[in-house]
């Protein structure tokens, strides 16, 4: 594995760990085992770094959802929505990703490729529910699913899990009513 690849892994753990705040030159170069001098060639910021993490994020996760064995898919909408808004280091990455993105302007059309295969796994998660996965069917579920998460990541206790259970399958719910 090259330089710029073990900075790019060691920066994304961090900021997955615990946030963007974690992303300092230090502790970026002591997580990759770089120095600082390798760290500054590939990234002179930590702007740049975040830049170039959200792009990594973005296209290891695309490449991700193009390889998913649909047989390893949960077994449900539910479980997934569940599974997904649990997840805390995706919903950290998420956080990072759209703050780098709100930033970084020249990142967002890779942003906006990126949720658009998001969507797209997504309507096929709803039509395989018997829902029809209209794009506004999806916008809903996504939305529901990324806040809850952000609301786990924020709370982190079982009210809030319970929470995010109730509150997607009511979204399903709602969902199936207007289907």
């Amino acid at each position: 594995m090259d330089a710029r690849t073990k900075i790019l892994d060691a920066a994304l753990g961090l900021l997955a760990k615990g946030g963007a705040q974690e992303l300092t030159q230090p502790r970026v170069c002591k997580a990759a085992g770089v120095r600082q001098s390798h760290l500054t060639y590939y990234f002179p910021t930590i702007q740049e770094l975040l830049e170039g993490v959200a792009k990594y994020t973005l296209d290891a996760m695309t490449a991700e959802l193009a390889k998913q064995d649909p047989a390893k898919r949960p077994a449900t909408l539910l479980d997934a929505a569940i599974a997904t808004s649990a997840d805390k280091r995706r919903m950290r990455m998420v956080l990072g990703l759209v703050t780098t993105a709100d930033r970084e302007p020249k990142l967002k059309p890779r942003m906006r490729e990126f949720l658009k295969e998001i969507r797209q796994g997504l309507t096929q998660m709803l039509k395989a529910a018997g829902l029809e996965g209209t794009p506004d069917q999806v916008a809903f579920m996504h939305s529901v699913t990324v806040g809850q998460g952000i609301l786990q990541l924020a709370r982190d206790n079982e009210e809030s899990r319970q929470e995010a259970k109730r509150v997607l399958q009511m979204a399903i719910e709602f969902l199936r009513r207007k289907s």
